[in-house]
């Protein structure tokens, strides 16, 4: 009878644990390299609040800021390693993984950040985060930096001729080295954080960058003429492993996309009223020129850069192209 009752005893015992192990919630670390206050920062904090109230007890997300888990050399590896869940880096890093993301850097394609939007909400767009599955990426969302507007050490900047012969910072990227030879410039692939000792001593004339970027790093202290060319977008995408994303529950996997919406939403509006309040900021210094372009600035400044865009068409697709041209309107 003893014996009964231990083995009963045993029974419960080990039903209770495994009725407690398979209410555990599920783990999502969310690494990324900037700081909580950006609005990366801010949108991987609204996933976190949205996705634990959406999805109570079955998720637990960790945000670990400011590379404390992993830097932007290794985050990409961590992540296919399944070391983390989620990040979101530059769409610069995803070239080695698929070209076609290349679009996002061609120059003067966009008119503004509002048909950047419409691209990435479009079919060709959305299809763009599916792009990597086979390499163990599963994109989730864009997350907007913003435009890039360009400056110089000169009193004039509105036509392409007007950068000739120029040295300009350049992250690294064939697409953008190949955008400045187009004007008869210089590039020079430096890091972020020695551009604004080089604009200073003179080592460039140059850089291309967000209202953001421009205002925090102090560049129109040592610029005299920004363009509002909004010639590029500097932005990231949300990815998770592909593998671990189709092996979760289907209502879990619905929760934390319905979170990524909510938490991109938030990143985007934010992101582009930063940019709207350190433009204004620029112009009250009063340090830098903000030097408006006119239609056919523009016009001229594309025709300069559509040879870029057919040496990178075979790489991108045509249709890609295509597609990102209709979304201005």
């Amino acid at each position: 009878m003893n014996f009964i009752r231990a083995m009963l005893a045993g029974a419960i015992a080990l039903a209770v644990s495994g009725a407690a192990l398979a209410q555990q919630p599920i783990v999502i670390k969310f690494s990324h390299v900037v700081a909580d206050a950006t609005p990366k920062g801010q949108g991987a904090l609204k996933f976190k609040e949205v996705a634990e109230k959406l999805l109570p007890g079955k998720v637990q997300v960790q945000v670990f800021p400011n590379s404390q888990l992993f830097g932007d050399a290794k985050e990409l590896e961590a992540l296919l390693l399944g070391d983390v869940q989620f990040i979101a880096p530059s769409l610069s890093k995803f070239d080695r993984y698929t070209k076609k993301i290349q679009v996002f850097d061609l120059p003067f394609l966009f008119d503004d950040i509002a048909a950047v939007d419409r691209f990435q909400q479009s079919p060709a767009g959305k299809g763009l985060l599916d792009s990597m599955k086979n390499r163990g990426l599963q994109g989730l969302a864009y997350w907007h930096n913003g435009m890039k507007e360009m400056s110089t050490n000169k009193d004039k900047l509105t036509r392409p001729d007007d950068v000739k012969g120029l040295k300009f910072r350049i992250q690294p990227s064939d697409v953008l080295e190949a955008q400045f030879r187009a004007l008869g410039a210089n590039p020079q692939k430096m890091a972020f954080a020695e551009v604004y000792q080089a604009l200073q001593t003179g080592v460039v004339d140059g850089q291309e960058n967000t209202w953001s970027n421009i205002y925090s790093q102090k560049f129109h202290e040592v610029q005299k003429t920004i363009a509002v060319t909004n010639h590029g977008v500097i932005d990231y995408m949300v990815v998770t492993n592909a593998k671990w994303w189709d092996g979760l529950p289907a209502d879990v996997r619905k929760g934390l996309q319905q979170a990524m919406d909510e938490a991109t939403a938030y990143s985007n509006k934010l992101a582009n009223e930063i940019n709207e309040r350190d433009r204004k900021r620029i112009e009250e210094a009063g340090k830098a020129k903000i030097q408006p372009l006119s239609k056919d600035d523009v016009a001229a400044w594309r025709k300069a850069m559509e040879p870029v865009w057919k040496k990178f068409e075979g790489d991108i697709g045509k249709d890609l192209i295509e597609a990102a041209l209709k979304s201005n309107q």
